[in-house]
């Protein structure tokens, strides 16, 4: 990638505003356009009802009134907000308690020298469930087990961040990613229909399946293109590795939180597993059932429960009183969120109400018709607009938060399920994350890999990151065209041309 290019990404990216502001620039951008395309009498065909409906203008007495009355009820009722409050709040005891860099930890510095970078890049991928604490845990980590074991330990930070950046959205598991971007898409796709829903499974078998495809992609782009550029490692100072090592209480604490998962896991499995289980629907199946409504609480109790057994073994929770005040401390995290739906939710209530974004998904859509891009091909192309357009937007639901109102709709009067769609957009924005000169995380790498290079800078991580970048992507899309082209869910109830 030339330097000139990523110059003007970082000038480009530099320039824009907080994400805030951006958001509440596109609502200002919107009520213009609404009140040019009013005067001008616009109309469009509403797909729902067939029947032509006019751009109402923002700019009007009754837009003033809606915005108004309106505000509250935009920010509250606003889909992903309550999930991803309840699921944070979950991880974050786990976290604030420590059991999640302890799990990390235990895992990688246990792993053989000859599976140290499939460990490393599989912890790597997975860990995105503690969202940005991987990055500081795991690279690190990494790093210093590469030099234990002879090897150049820049290469154990590059697989390190790779994993974590590149990897960010595969995963076994439902992380915050997941309950964020389906309510985000929910909300798009009501633009279209009502009644669509995207839920936070909707791209679970297809990322699950990518955890391991893409683990064997890191290790290749790892051991057979990163680590022999680097070449050997000349050691010039002690390293410090007292700050991995794992306590005796932490050992206790991993062995009873262990413990307490299988129990819950088993008691959830009774509830759920039997034919007539409790969280079943009414004709017995899974899809349309209490477990799926449920999902976000049932995985919030989870991380509640492994959270204050851990905490109690450690001593880090001694009373009951302590687990509020844990959930206090990982709620401050929430603030930084709760600013941005509360501009994000009043824009897209703006981009409804208005029918500008029903006319642009319309007009879109009849472009993708006479272009004849349906399916896969349509999805590939909003896959390379997000490549673009995450190297200057740096925040994955600020994007999706962008693209979703117009892209979503687009794909649905396209006959593509909104969850494709999603996917779509994960796998490109997951795949840049650590080439965004504005990411907060390429601070972090280029500061752990000056310990071992002093001369390092962003061009340094910008060529360890790049054939992570490359590779993920390459491998991930081709991988999508194939799923989808076999026909095959990319999770429970989820098929191409099946709107939920």
């Amino acid at each position: 990638m030339p330097r000139n290019f990523l110059n003007g990404v970082e000038r480009v990216g530099n320039r824009l505003p907080h994400p805030f502001i951006l958001f509440l620039l596109i609502a200002a951008v919107i009520a213009v356009a609404s009140l040019i395309a009013s005067l001008a009498g616009a109309t469009v065909i509403d797909p729902k009802e067939n029947t032509p409906v006019a751009i109402q203008s923002l700019i009007s007495g009754e837009g003033l009134q809606f915005a108004l009355t309106s505000m509250i009820d935009n920010f509250l009722s606003f889909p992903p907000l309550g999930l991803v409050i309840v699921m944070l709040l979950g991880v974050g005891l786990a976290n604030q308690v420590g059991l999640l860099e302890v799990a990390f930890k235990a895992i990688v510095a246990r792993a053989s020298s000859r599976m140290l970078t499939f460990v490393v890049i599989f912890v790597g991928i997975v860990s995105n469930v503690a969202s940005e604490s991987a990055a500081i845990v795991i690279p690190p980590l990494a790093a210093m087990l590469f030099l234990a074991v002879g090897r150049h330990p820049v290469a154990g930070l590059a697989a390190g961040f790779g994993a974590v950046g590149a990897g960010f959205s595969a995963n076994f598991l439902i992380a915050g990613t997941d309950v964020l971007l389906s309510g985000l898409t929910t909300s798009a796709a009501g633009i279209v229909d009502n009644e669509a829903v995207v839920t936070p499974v909707a791209n679970w078998y297809f990322m699950a399946a990518s955890t391991v495809i893409l683990t064997l992609v890191g290790v290749f782009v790892t051991e057979k293109i990163v680590e022999p550029r680097l070449g050997p490692y000349e050691r010039s100072e002690q390293v410090e590795t007292g700050e991995f090592t794992i306590s005796v209480e932490q050992r206790r604490g991993l062995r009873r939180a262990s413990l307490a998962a299988i129990l819950y896991i088993v008691a959830a499995g009774v509830l759920i597993v039997p034919p007539n289980g409790l969280l079943r629907g009414a004709d017995g199946g899974i899809i349309e059932s209490p477990f799926m409504d449920s999902l976000v609480p049932i995985i919030f109790l989870f991380f509640v429960t492994v959270g204050v057994v851990y905490g109690a073994a450690t001593g880090v929770v001694r009373s009951s009183s302590d687990v509020p005040k844990l959930m206090i401390e990982s709620a401050r995290e929430l603030a930084g969120i709760l600013v941005l739906v509360f501009a994000v939710a009043q824009a897209l209530a703006y981009f409804e109400w208005t029918n500008i974004g029903l006319w642009i998904a319309v007009q879109g859509a009849d472009v993708l018709q006479h272009l004849e891009l349906h399916g896969v091909v349509a999805l590939v192309i909003l896959s390379i607009v997000t490549l673009v357009l995450s190297l200057v937007i740096s925040s994955g639901s600020a994007l999706w938060s962008i693209m979703a109102p117009v892209f979503v709709p687009m794909m649905m009067l396209n006959d593509i399920n909104p969850a494709y769609a999603q996917l779509a957009y994960r796998i490109a924005d997951s795949s840049t994350n650590m080439l965004v000169p504005l990411s907060p995380i390429l601070a972090v790498a280029l500061g752990y890999i000056q310990r071992y290079d002093k001369k390092a800078g962003i061009g340094t991580v910008f060529a360890l990151m790049i054939p992570y970048a490359i590779a993920f992507y390459a491998i991930w899309i081709v991988l999508f065209v194939v799923w989808v082209l076999l026909g095959v869910p990319i999770g429970p109830g989820q098929l191409l041309h099946e709107i939920s």
